[in-house]
C-alpha cells in the first residue's frame, strides 16, 4: 500500500471502530459521553472564545491613540 494511504486507512480504522465501540449495546454509552457531543462542546467552546477575543482585540483597537506614523487617521 502507500505509505501516503496509510495515515488515512489509520484514522478512518480508529473512527470507525470507536463508532462501533459507541453504538454496541453491551457498551452502553450514554449520548451525553459519545464523541459527537464531546466535538460538538469543543467546537461551541472554540467559537465563544475566538468571539470573545476578537471582541477584546475590537475594543483595544478602538480605544487606541492613533500613533504619529499614521497621516491619515484622524483622533476620536
Amino acid at each position: 500500500m502507500n505509505s501516503g494511504i496509510d495515515p488515512l486507512l489509520g484514522v478512518f480504522t480508529g473512527c470507525l471502530a470507536y463508532y462501533l465501540y459507541e453504538t454496541n449495546p453491551r457498551t452502553a454509552v450514554p449520548p451525553n459521553q459519545r464523541l459527537a457531543a464531546l466535538v460538538q462542546w469543543k467546537w461551541s467552546k472554540w467559537k465563544r472564545e475566538r468571539g470573545e477575543k476578537w471582541a477584546a482585540l475590537e475594543r483595544e483597537a478602538l480605544e487606541a491613540p492613533p500613533r504619529p506614523s499614521e497621516p491619515g487617521r484622524k483622533a476620536n
